[in-house]
């Protein structure tokens, strides 16, 4: 057998783009000190280079291929099964990501532990030894099943070991730990990261087994590792809130064979990561009436779900008034006291206002325009906004009230939360639902919204005294 051949390339860890020499900073996504040396040593008699994947097919006809052995497994967790449209696909690589203590060892343990109630799941860890894996199992009360634990690192015994249990499920924590020994680059390189994954994707076709991998994130939030990543798997989902929150928003980034556009709502307790099937009534537990606090119907994939915008406008005690906004684009609320100023005359030049959507949640439509605008206006007037309504609808640059997607879902989601009036634009009012007690309030333009809260929060003068007696 020939000698191997040495090859040394400098190779960039934020996006992967290679050198022949060591750059202060990368000429492709502009980051400084991120060059690093990889060596590695090819045989001079080994086949041509191999393809992400090995298997290979003659053309065909769609009508002709048949999908019936994609028949999804179930994870035993419903809120999971749903958000990534029903199940694992066989022979499909999923990638979880997170920040650290977000619970993704947690629920793929919890899903692996599920899963081998029925199949054969290998769970292997990088990170914990067998015994720290068993007594994690061991805290959360989960039944082993036929569940396989591997402590190890090393891809090379990674597949063997695949090869050997004939998992239909493998868990991998994490892919940033796993090291092919043939490449003299550290372990969470770009080089490594991009390799094993790819070996993965090759087992993962070849044999129909389901892969998951965790994945580790940079400071920036985003995953670790090259963005070819996230091309290869067919299935991305990411924690999007942090480790202090109460709920925790698990989202598919990307999904072949899913939807997108769906969450799921997990909250942490002593046995792990619990479902929560109904997150209006979550979010929506320890909401309190009062000033400058709006409920409305957002909409996160095919989910309603009604979540409290707050409000606080306070006098500022510098030249300069703070804006701060948590849990929706900060341009929207912009936008909002813009609107406020311009159409309504509302003075909002030398005020604070702080906007905070509670319980975590994030608003990523336009449909919450009407609620933060409504609640911006009631506490500057410190007037009451009523807890048993909701406001949906898109604010334009004229204070004018856009129709929103939906509305129907969103309408029906708040009569079973027990709402008694709902603000919708006017444009909408030939999609509500016809039956419930609710009351539906058409409004074309902010200002009458307003208007129409002002004068339910006259009908209740004694909060409206109350309210001023508390500030």
């Amino acid at each position: 057998m020939k000698p191997g051949k040495e090859k040394t390339a400098f190779r960039c860890q934020e996006c992967g783009v290679a050198a022949i020499k060591w750059l202060g900073r990368c000429p492709d996504c502009g980051k400084w000190n991120s060059f690093v040396e990889e060596r590695q040593v090819r045989s001079l008699t080994s086949p041509r280079q191999r393809g992400l994947t090995d298997f290979t097919s003659q053309a065909a006809l769609l009508s002709e291929v048949s999908a019936a052995g994609l028949s999804r497994i179930p994870t035993g967790i419903a809120e999971f099964d749903r958000m990534i449209g029903g199940g694992l696909v066989p022979g499909s690589l999923v990638l979880l990501g997170g920040s650290p203590g977000i619970g993704k060892s947690t629920l793929m343990l919890q899903i692996a532990a599920l899963v081998a109630r029925e199949r054969t799941v290998l769970y292997i860890s990088g990170e914990e030894s067998q015994e720290q894996v068993k007594g994690r199992a061991e805290r959360l009360g989960l039944d082993a099943g036929r569940l396989y634990l591997l402590s190890e690192t090393s891809l090379e015994e990674m597949v063997e070991c695949v090869r050997k249990v004939k998992p239909e499920l493998v868990v991998v924590d994490s892919i940033q730990t796993t090291v092919r020994m043939d490449l003299a680059s550290a372990p969470g390189s770009v080089g490594q990261v991009r390799e094993c994954a790819a070996e993965f994707l090759r087992l993962a076709k070849s044999t129909r087994t389901v892969f998951a991998l965790l994945g580790h994130v940079t400071k920036e939030g985003d995953l670790a590792g090259p963005r070819v990543l996230e091309h290869i798997v067919d299935t991305v989902l990411y924690f999007e809130t942090e480790k202090q929150e109460l709920y925790r928003v698990l989202r598919a980034v990307k999904n072949r064979f899913g939807p997108t556009s769906e969450i799921g709502i997990f909250e942490m307790r002593s046995s792990g990561l619990v479902e929560v099937p109904n997150p209006s009534v979550a979010y929506l537990a320890e909401h309190r009436r009062g000033p400058g606090s709006l409920i409305v119907a957002a909409l996160e994939g095919s989910r309603p779900m009604l979540l409290e915008i707050q409000a606080l406008v306070s006098r500022t005690p510098f030249g300069y008034p703070r804006r701060m906004v948590t849990g929706i684009d900060v341009n929207r609320a912009l936008l909002a006291v813009a609107v406020l100023e311009k159409r309504l005359g509302v003075n909002l030049s030398n005020q604070d206002i702080f906007v905070n959507v509670a319980g975590g949640a994030k608003i990523r439509e336009p449909a919450g325009d009407l609620g933060l605008a409504c609640a911006i206006a009631g506490a500057f007037g410190n007037f009451y906004c009523d807890s048993d309504g909701i406001a949906v609808g898109e604010v334009g640059l004229g204070g004018e009230i856009r129709s929103v997607g939906q509305i129907s879902e969103r309408l029906r989601e708040a009569q079973r939360m027990g709402m008694a009036w709902a603000l919708i634009p006017q444009g909408n009012l030939k999609d509500r639902p016809g039956q419930g007690k609710m009351e539906i309030v058409p409004v074309g333009h902010v200002g009458d919204a307003v208007r129409w809260l002002k004068s339910r929060a006259k009908d209740h003068g004694p909060r409206v005294r109350e309210s001023a007696a508390h500030s």
